[in-house]
């Protein structure tokens, strides 16, 4: 596990210990993971979904057809 020392403004200090209260954590570490799961969960890429996935890999052994000059070929 890394360690990190950090500064922290007053109110940050406040919402970590607001945090650790209301979801009963041990200590500010705990807060912080619970800030930055939170964090990821909203602000995250997103995994892809296994349906979709799957859409795609079938879309790889689908045919193709090279174009080289794409306006050309579909008189764009």
């Amino acid at each position: 596990m890394t360690q990190a020392l950090i500064q922290l403004s007053e109110e940050a200090n406040k919402v970590l210990n607001m945090v650790k209260a209301k979801h009963g954590l041990k200590d500010k570490s705990a807060a912080v993971e619970a800030v930055i799961e939170h964090y990821v969960e909203c602000e995250g890429e997103p995994d892809l979904k296994e349906e979709f996935i799957e859409r795609i890999k079938r879309a790889e052994k689908g045919k193709f057809i090279r174009v080289d000059d794409f306006a050309k070929h579909y008189g764009v």
